[in-house]
């Protein structure tokens, strides 16, 4: 329900030094819950936007939960919420994000995206939270734009939208069009709109409530470093794997992955196996594989394009390997999730 609905909270003290303007209007985001949406991301912009209400001991912010055919949505915990209304025609004052999770296609039906294009010509400011980006992608409303979408999902959509500046941020603002990675980037996304809105010292406020002690901007990027990924703090390592994400389409030869670094090829041999047990060909392998896997799952490349896409030129290697390290083939594999939906 729109936080209208309720009794404003009773503000805590704020510092002197804040002052904070009420609006004759609260600005009003207008939530579009996708089938199975992402719960984190979604009560995560909510949670901020309902403190900086109370902070400011005023209604800044209104909300609405919105939704195909209207009654409730279920998000991919299993939790079900009850929709405020339909897809109807929202005010171009509004802003209105939508709310992505798992099997995104699938949720993306022909209304809602000829619905979100109607929307779009009205001058309306639209945004994706999590997956959300490929519905809006789809609609076309990111065409020439910078955008961003949780890293699993990253590997697809560059295959997909390549019309679509790609980055790995946290969230983008582009014009009237805004997306986030989903989880815990909604804090920081609503934290920067609250700051626009009405000043960094009530952001500020806000993220103390949610005990957020670090507030990022859309300079920083979704995934943890390298070496915290692989629990490994060494530079050359740490170089050598980062060629490798970089370079999957075209996989490059350990002797010069080994000699960008300064290494000879029997070197870099020891350090992979010291710090990751395995070899540089069968880690590069894995990486490989598992953008493979990515492909398969979400888009309807055929198996060779993905193979292409992965390093391989011949589909019975990638066939071969796929199965050795999955356990079954690449067509098996698409056949048991099935080819994505379309909207």
């Amino acid at each position: 329900m729109g936080d209208s609905t309720y009794p404003v909270e009773v503000a805590p003290a704020r510092p002197a030094a804040i002052e904070i303007t009420a609006p004759a209007k609260p600005r009003k985001f207008i939530f579009v819950l996708l089938d199975r949406f992402t719960l984190m991301c979604f009560a995560s912009a909510v949670d901020a936007l309902r403190i900086a209400n109370r902070m400011a001991g005023a209604e800044l912010y209104s909300w609405e939960l919105v939704g195909e055919g209207g009654g409730t949505i279920t998000c991919s915990a299993g939790t079900s919420f009850m929709l405020d209304r339909d897809l109807e025609e929202i005010s171009r004052d509004d802003a209105l994000l939508l709310v992505g999770g798992i099997d995104v296609a699938s949720a993306t039906t022909k209304r809602l995206v000829s619905w979100l294009r109607r929307e779009a010509r009205r001058g309306v400011t639209i945004g994706g939270l999590c997956t959300a980006s490929w519905t809006m992608a789809v609609a076309g409303l990111l065409d020439g734009k910078r955008a961003t979408i949780h890293w699993e999902n990253q590997d697809s959509f560059a295959e997909e939208f390549p019309e679509i500046e790609l980055t790995k941020s946290i969230f983008t603002a582009d014009g009237k069009r805004i997306t986030t990675a989903g989880g815990t980037a909604s804090v920081d996304l609503m934290l920067h709109i609250i700051a626009q809105d009405h000043g960094e010292g009530l952001a500020a406020l806000v993220a103390d409530q949610l005990i957020y002690s670090s507030i990022r901007t859309d300079q920083d990027t979704q995934r943890l470093s390298i070496p915290t990924r692989i629990g490994v703090r060494h530079p050359r390592l740490s170089q050598v794997i980062r060629e490798m994400e970089q370079n999957i389409e075209e996989p490059i030869s350990p002797s010069i992955l080994a000699a960008d670094v300064g290494m000879s090829t029997r070197q870099l041999e020891r350090l992979f196996r010291r710090y990751l047990s395995r070899s540089p060909k069968k880690y590069y392998m894995e990486l490989r594989l598992g953008k493979a896997r990515n492909l398969l799952m979400q888009t309807d490349m055929s198996i060779i394009n993905v193979a292409l896409a992965c390093g391989f030129t011949s589909p019975s290697h990638f066939s071969k390997c796929y199965r050795a390290h999955y356990g079954t083939t690449p067509y098996r594999e698409r056949g048991t999730h099935g080819t994505p939906v379309r909207g």
